[in-house]
């Protein structure tokens, strides 16, 4: 039987997340031909919904407001509701993003429904789906049915592949007036201490570092390595603590769960709260002088060494690979 779904489209600075048309990708498989609906909140959000028809939204709602422009729980709990009550969906899916992760267990209360958060993979479709999810900081998955209505998900950046871009495919849109009111917190600014780039937690190849990069200096290689492999820096929590890097750059279990294409792990041991944040990364490539490192367990390809030998042979051979290409 056929569904409606909802989606939560997710921007940064005016332009769509990657994991806006992953949780479509998603929502195609729930609806089993049903209609797909993507929410898109902000201050002026408007010009980026064609792009959301381009990867499966068959309908855009549009809510822009002066107090979405920024997130904060209060405003985009008010206005999904809103877009909830007008659509009535039989099912919900977020991204297991930051705002996902504090959004929707708030709408899922209000709601009364359950939630199953942090889906890797769905298999099988509509009521018959059974949607997949790490348990035990990754050491184990369960497999998740559900008769909650509406049915509400979040789903694990880069691993629900987004549905092929169909350039210049259109659909309809429409905006919806919401009064956004009685909020506690007023964001007026965000000043970010991220570096520019690709977004950590939806980047396909991670180059991180532990405390093995032994100062700030430390991590310069693993940034000119990343670039060159059009990825991003992480960190593990050590090197965070050390002051070698910002604690936006930390992955693990009390960090970023990334899920990467290619993950380098230099200098880092491998400790059991980092591996829960990376340990699903398709490939694996551990750097470290210890060769009973921990990291070493989970790692596809392991390099004994020093990473301050090894990084800069890496970019060498890199850039060589680049200029013959």
């Amino acid at each position: 039987m056929s569904k409606k779904v909802v989606v939560l489209a997710e921007t940064r600075d005016n332009s769509l997340r990657n994991v806006s048309f992953e949780a479509i990708g998603a929502a195609k498989t729930i609806s089993e031909g049903g209609e797909v609906v993507v929410a898109l909140f902000g201050s002026d959000v408007s010009a980026v919904a064609d792009e959301l028809f381009e990867y499966g939204a068959d309908r855009v709602v549009i809510v822009e407001h002066p107090h979405l422009k920024y997130y904060t729980a209060d405003g985009y709990n008010q206005a999904f509701l809103a877009v909830v009550e007008q659509e009535n969906p039989d099912a919900i899916v977020f991204g297991h993003t930051a705002l996902g992760k504090d959004l929707s267990p708030k709408v899922a209360s209000r709601l009364d429904t359950g939630l199953i958060s942090d889906v890797t993979s769905i298999e099988g479709s509509g009521d018959s789906a059974e949607f997949i999810r790490p348990i035990y900081s990754g050491k184990a998955f369960e497999r998740v049915v559900s008769d909650s209505k509406p049915l509400f998900i979040t789903v694990r950046p880069n691993n629900i592949a987004p549905l092929d871009q169909q350039v210049g495919k259109g659909g309809s849109t429409e905006k919806l007036t919401v009064d956004i009111t009685n909020l506690r917190t007023i964001v007026e600014n965000v000043v970010r201490k991220a570096t520019d780039g690709v977004d950590l937690s939806e980047a396909k190849v991670v180059v991180a570092g532990g405390r093995g990069v032994k100062s700030s200096e430390g991590f310069e290689p693993l940034h000119e390595l990343a670039k060159l492999l059009g990825g991003a820096v992480g960190a593990s929590r050590g090197a965070c603590d050390a002051d070698y890097c910002d604690y936006s750059l930390q992955i693990g279990q009390t960090g970023k769960v990334v899920t990467p294409d290619l993950y380098i792990a230099a200098g880092i041991s491998g400790a059991i709260q980092h591996l829960a944040g990376m340990s699903n990364s398709k490939i694996i490539v551990a750097i470290n002088k210890d060769p009973e490192a921990n990291i070493f367990k989970v790692a596809d390809y392991g390099i004994v060494g020093d990473l301050f030998d090894v990084v800069p042979l890496l970019i060498e051979e890199i850039k060589a690979l680049k200029i013959n290409a």
